[in-house]
């Protein structure tokens, strides 16, 4: 069930990690844990850059596992937002793997976060100033 392609033309990846062997779980492949965090620091980026600042995760809307994810596998995480609310950002994060030696890309997870702006005492705040 691979759904070989390659990776998404003309963008640039937010993130790019490799995952280790120690990020494996018992039957080999990476742990999930692994690759949801990544996505969170991937979703995130984007994030702080639209609210000028800190940022908190406050919602996992949705996340999809398509296909593993191999140690030595190269992991490129492509994040932009989608929606800007009142304190909110809602940010669509899709991971490609691209692997082994003829460098076959599947794309391997997507997910839906949302993040709000908070200030430095970690209450939320708007995204943007309010004018007047």
């Amino acid at each position: 069930m691979s759904e070989a392609q390659g990776l998404p033309p003309g963008r640039i990846p937010t993130l790019r990690v490799v995952p280790m062997p120690s990020d494996v779980n018992s039957a080999g492949d990476i742990f999930g844990g692994w690759i949801m965090a990544q996505v969170d620091i991937a979703g995130a980026i984007p994030a702080v850059r639209e609210a000028h600042g800190r940022v908190a995760t406050v919602a996992v809307n949705s996340f999809t596992f398509k296909q593993p994810v191999l140690v030595g596998d190269v992991v490129s995480f492509y994040s932009e937002v989608a929606r800007v609310g009142r304190t909110s950002i809602t940010v669509n994060v899709e991971v490609f793997a691209e692997r082994g030696l003829a460098r076959e890309v599947v794309k391997v997870t997507e997910a839906t976060l949302t993040y709000v702006a908070v200030g430095e005492d970690r209450r939320p705040r708007p995204v943007r100033p309010e004018s007047g």
